[in-house]
């Protein structure tokens, strides 16, 4: 079983610089962001065909099992094909990772709120929505056949899925693209609440009332956590 996320951004979704929360957009920038797509969860793998379980996803839950066949490709590249056919896509590694990975988990009442994944000097992180949606065949289908709200179509876009380079960038634990266009160029906040030198997976969270915090992986050593993590910054 193995940590896994997904996140495609619509080419042509503009930067919307101008905007520094959900309030300073239109009501068609809200639109355009309702076409973003991603996931977090877990991977599990028999006999080559892997099945990919959503715990937070962009989009309305989808009824069909996320299931694909893979084939390598080369160094840091697969193939997923379809098992019907209908469909192959050609997948490439940011990096090896180094054998530096981890896996923060934040819980709510038994419901994932919180992931972070760590590859070598890349992460992802994801924040759930307060709440799941309902079923529905996209994002802009539910806010069309629902005739929501604009207060209800901000609820439905506040998830955030987060990618970006811890060291190497204008600051640490930078996100470089995220599902909410304002986080981009700015610092992950949600890794200065962790702490080494605790309990869980070695770490100490500094976590809030109603959380439970787990590290399914870690392969990282108490230096690695101290460089990732300082107690300040």
């Amino acid at each position: 079983m193995h940590c896994a996320s997904t996140w495609p951004l619509p080419i042509d979704r503009p930067r919307l610089l101008h905007a520094a929360s959900f309030a300073d957009l239109t009501d068609g920038e809200l639109r355009i962001l309702a076409t973003q797509r991603g996931f977090i969860g877990r991977t599990t793998v028999e006999n080559l065909i892997s099945t990919w379980h959503h715990e937070v996803d962009f989009q309305p839950p989808d009824p069909d099992a996320d299931i694909g066949r893979i084939e390598r490709a080369g160094k840091g590249r697969m193939y997923e094909r379809a098992l019907d056919s209908s469909f192959t896509e050609l997948w490439w590694s940011l990096t090896s990772g180094d054998d530096r990975f981890l896996a923060v988990r934040v819980e709510r009442a038994g419901r994932l709120d919180r992931i972070l994944l760590v590859a070598g000097d890349y992460f992802f992180y994801g924040r759930n929505r307060a709440k799941d949606l309902p079923a529905a065949a996209s994002l802009v289908a539910l806010i069309d056949t629902t005739n929501a709200t604009r207060g209800n179509i901000i609820e439905y876009l506040d998830c955030e899925l987060s990618v970006g380079r811890i060291r190497g960038a204008s600051t640490r634990w930078e996100i470089q693209y995220s599902t909410l266009p304002w986080r981009e160029a700015r610092h992950l906040d949600f890794v200065d609440r962790i702490r080494v030198g605790g309990s869980i997976g070695g770490l100490a969270p500094l976590a809030e009332a109603g959380e439970t915090w787990t590290v399914p992986v870690n392969t990282l050593n108490a230096e690695d956590l101290a460089v990732l993590f300082p107690a300040s910054r």
